[in-house]
Parts: structure tokens; sequence; C-alpha cells
């Protein structure tokens, strides 16, 4: 769970009006089944799993948000990437569930 210093995750809508802008980075956390099944695109992508051994794939600057399937998994990368100095990580509430449903219902399940 984020501490309380940690910013307020941003909702789907504020993604998708993000999304494409320079300096904009979506990291996906989730398992590769998961994102075989569905993805929002651009995005990197690194399993939860992975995060620790993968830190210099992501970008140090810009805006960097973080998803899963319904913002749990997101949540626990976002309070590791601060911790390893990634201040810049915000949570993206409600994950691709959230995607599926606001933004893109043609999506299948994840």
């Amino acid at each position: 769970m984020p501490a309380p210093t940690d910013p307020a995750p941003i909702s789907v809508h504020e993604l998708r009006d993000a999304l494409g802008a320079s300096g904009v980075t979506l990291l996906d956390v989730r398992e590769p089944a998961e994102r075989d099944a569905a993805r929002i695109d651009p995005s990197l992508f690194i399993p939860l799993r992975e995060l620790p051994g993968r830190l210099a794939e992501i970008p140090r600057e810009g805006a960097l948000y973080v998803h899963c399937k319904a913002g749990v998994r997101s949540a626990h990368a976002v309070g590791f990437l601060q911790q390893a100095g990634f201040a810049h990580a915000v949570n993206v509430a409600g994950g691709i569930d959230a995607w599926r449903e606001e933004i893109d219902p043609s999506l299948p399940p994840a």
C-alpha cells in the first residue's frame, strides 16, 4: 500500500490523455499471460516479480505511470519504485480492468 506521502493515483482517463506525450512511460507489471490477453500501448512490460532486477530499463525522468489488472500489484510496484529512487512513479487506479470498463470495452478480459 502506498505511503500517505505518495502521489494520488491517476485515473484511466488521465492516463489516456497522457499516453503518447513526450516523457510519459506506462509500466505494465502484470504476468505475461495477462499481457498477451489484453494490453495498453504504448507500454513497457516488466512483470512485478522481475522489477528488482530490471530497474535500469525504466526511465528515471518524466512521468511514470504503473498499471496491473486492478491496481493492487501496481500500488506495490509504485512503493518499491519510489524506494528505489523513482519519485515520479504513480499508480493507475483500477488498472486494465478500469481501462476496459471506461476507455476500451473491446479489450478482452485479462
